[in-house]
């Protein structure tokens, strides 16, 4: 009798722990009913505050729309570009949505979904400087951030005429350009408006994209429901077009067919 009673304890014990290990995020999510998703607020247009201080942007506008799509209620993460991939390996949220572009470095520590956007890095400059390729850039002084991937690119492939000069990050680059220190630069396209906000005297402008970037979903790691739900979703909106609106709204042009043909 008293080996029937363990026999027994043991399978529901085994069963107990069956339960555990099928249980993950995408069900943890549906029971709970919303969804915490990671935002940088501080990177317009994907993420910003309105006038009314709420939070607004593309990936706002995406992950509105995907807790909308799946019938839950949408909760924002605070984050920084620092902290986007922390907030999932820590529980804190359940995806990131926050111009987090797909790099082999990061794959390692979590998973990615398709990409839903793309970030553009391009040379700019005033608009009386004549560059419409990296060929252009023979003899001239660029500005980069030192370690970004147009940094990078722009080692790899730029004319030997180039003088690179790097800044340790976008606000010191940008006070370099502003003061006059450096004329052309690289940098991501979304931050080209706000500079000729800030000095409308230097009449900046994109002269040419160096590369389209995918922006993906950042998904905590070895999720593989959760991971095959998002890519669902991020197809479903390429095929109907309300991502393609997403970019337009904030951009004013069509998603990639890096994006589109994926």
């Amino acid at each position: 009798m008293k080996r029937i009673v363990m026999a027994a304890l043991a399978v529901a014990a085994m069963m107990g722990a069956s339960h555990v290990a099928n249980a993950d995020a995408l069900d943890d999510i549906k029971k709970s009913g919303k969804i915490r998703i990671a935002i940088d607020l501080g990177v317009p247009p994907y993420g910003m505050t309105d006038a009314q201080m709420q939070p607004a942007g593309l990936d706002v506008d995406a992950a509105r729309m995907l807790a909308k799509d799946w019938g839950l209620q949408f909760e924002h993460v605070p984050t920084t570009g620092a902290t986007r991939i922390p907030s999932l390996q820590t529980g804190k949220a359940d995806l990131v949505i926050s111009s987090l572009s797909y790099t082999a470095e990061r794959a390692k520590v979590i998973d990615f979904s398709l990409g839903y956007a793309v970030l553009r890095t391009v040379i700019a400059a005033p608009k009386s400087v004549n560059v419409k390729s990296l060929a252009d850039l023979d003899g001239k002084t660029v500005g980069t951030v030192r370690g970004t991937t147009h940094d990078t690119q722009l080692t790899k492939e730029g004319p030997k005429g180039m003088k690179l000069v790097r800044y340790e990050d976008d606000a010191t680059e940008a006070q370099a350009f502003l003061s006059g220190q450096v004329d052309i630069f690289s940098t991501a396209e979304m931050l080209v408006p706000q500079l000729d906000k800030k000095n409308p005297a230097r009449q900046v402008e994109v002269k040419f994209v160096l590369d389209n970037f995918k922006l993906c979903i950042g998904i905590k790691k070895d999720e593989k429901r959760l991971v095959e739900e998002v890519n669902k979703w991020v197809l479903a909106n390429i095929k109907n077009g309300k991502l393609n609106e997403l970019n337009k709204k904030y951009f004013g042009t069509d998603l990639p067919e890096l994006i589109v043909k994926q």
